[in-house]
């Protein structure tokens, strides 16, 4: 009997510690496994509703400028010589309008750099808003931009279109694609480039954090991937890393074991510290003020880190997880499962606004009050900012089946990624011109394009690069 008490005891030993670090890394990934298959599945999308626009017929979108460029060209013919300027030397001699049209076959770069530094003339004609309207109508022929403002930089915007074009435009587009599989054992998840594009940091489900080294991209035996950050044997997580984040040297991972780890890529990626928080960190948001985070437990979350990271504030805005963010100085914005859009004020930590949508977010692209965001049927939606008030104003059907996992935008450009297994690259027109689609053969996970480099995430386990060549 005695032998059979004993025998009965040792069932009810206390576990290890490392057994319950493993049934609890296990129960996170069941946890994250039922949140992906809920949110992220392309078969969970559902039928889009009626009034979801119709997918756009790209082919006939970029046609020629017929009124909107020959009305603003009146104000052109009517530009005279400045007083000291020779009336009778070369180009100054020749209608403005055939000046334009010379300096058409010229980068617009190279137009708004040099030509400028002529005479005062050309400084005149060459840096007036107006002429950078006729350009960008002349190479789009459609409506653009979708939202003007009345700072909207068009000499900018001209650049970036005309670079962007002649990237992806052609049956051959200017970029080199690379395909990086060495790294991660598990779907990738998270991409960010940093420090110019030179860095390129990837976060997977297998748990770990990756550095890579954009610059030895081609290189005859150069090893791209850098290292692994942390030093735990089971990864620089306890479990999937969905969310990164960088202000200038400093990254922070976020992570479904419910951490955000911060590190110093100016010392080799050390280890700095760790904010534990009290669910999965499904988003991230880095300014040099403020550290916005989006959990699984409808909580959004602001650190200072400034002075070590205290907690600003944590609320509940929603009734279900946080899926995306974008912040600036005035407003933190966040997306939720509910299908709401929260407007937060950042001064007064009170909340402005709730949207209510007919979707979740999952994406949001946030650039000088105008944020563009993709949902769950494949739909890019537009929100316009006045006087702090945001409003929906847009919704375009871009051609994606599923899901947007990723969008970014920037005057000249859109980019879009999805779980129906492309990336489209596309001009910001209403609608947007789809310019050409980047097929892949599993979901994409996120996008980040930052100078001449787009990378994206894979879910067959790789870091996809595509580098745009001049």
């Amino acid at each position: 009997m005695a032998s059979e008490q004993s025998d009965d005891s040792s069932l009810h030993l206390p576990q290890s510690e490392g057994q319950l670090d493993l049934e609890h890394e296990k129960d996170l990934e069941v946890q994250a496994q039922e949140y992906v298959d809920r949110v992220w599945n392309p078969e969970t999308s559902g039928p889009r509703p009626q009034s979801c626009p119709l997918e756009p017929c790209s082919e006939q979108q970029l046609r020629s400028s017929k009124s909107s460029g020959s009305d603003l060209s009146v104000k052109l013919r009517t530009s005279q010589v400045l007083p000291g300027e020779s009336a009778q030397s070369g180009l100054l001699s020749l209608p403005w309008e055939l000046v334009l049209e010379i300096c058409s076959y010229l980068d617009a770069r190279f137009v708004l750099g040099v030509l400028p530094l002529v005479c005062r003339t050309f400084q005149s004609v060459l840096t007036d808003e107006v002429t950078w309207r006729i350009r960008a109508q002349k190479i789009l022929g459609m409506s653009y931009p979708v939202l003007e403002g009345k700072d909207f930089d068009w000499p900018t915007a001209c650049i970036e279109l005309e670079e962007h074009l002649s990237h992806w435009s052609s049956d051959d587009p200017r970029a080199e694609h690379f395909s990086l599989s060495d790294g991660h054992f598990a779907s990738v998840d998270s991409v960010l480039l940093v420090q110019n594009a030179s860095l390129c940091i990837s976060g997977s489900r297998d748990r770990n954090v990756n550095i890579w080294d954009l610059r030895r991209l081609g290189q005859v035996r150069e090893k791209v991937l850098v290292k692994t950050l942390g030093d735990h044997p089971r990864g620089t997580h306890r479990g999937w890393v969905w969310a990164l984040a960088a202000q200038e040297n400093m990254l922070c991972s976020g992570s479904w074991d419910s951490s955000i780890k911060l590190w110093d890529l100016a010392s080799d990626g050390a280890a700095v510290r760790e904010i534990r928080g009290k669910a999965a960190v499904l988003c991230l948001v880095y300014l040099p003020d403020v550290l916005v985070t989006g959990s699984y437990d409808k909580t959004v979350t602001m650190y200072d880190p400034r002075v070590g990271y205290p907690v600003l504030s944590s609320r509940k805005m929603h009734s279900s997880a946080v899926l995306c963010l974008a912040a600036d100085h005035r407003f933190v914005l966040s997306g939720s499962e509910d299908r709401t859009l929260v407007v937060i004020d950042r001064r007064t930590n009170h909340i402005l606004q709730r949207l209510q949508l007919d979707s979740y977010l999952l994406t949001m692209s946030y650039l000088n009050g105008e944020l563009w965001a993709g949902d769950k049927w494949g739909l890019v939606h537009v929100f316009d900012q006045k006087d702090g008030n945001f409003q929906h104003v847009k919704c375009f059907n871009v051609g994606h089946r599923s899901q947007l996992t990723g969008i970014s935008h920037s005057l000249g450009t859109l980019y879009t990624s999805s779980t129906d297994k492309t990336i489209k690259v596309h001009v910001p027109t209403e609608p947007p011109h789809t310019v050409c689609t980047l097929p892949h053969g599993d979901v994409v996970n996120g996008i980040c394009v930052e100078g001449n480099v787009l990378a994206a995430a894979s879910g067959s386990m790789s870091l996809e690069i595509w580098r745009m060549t001049k």
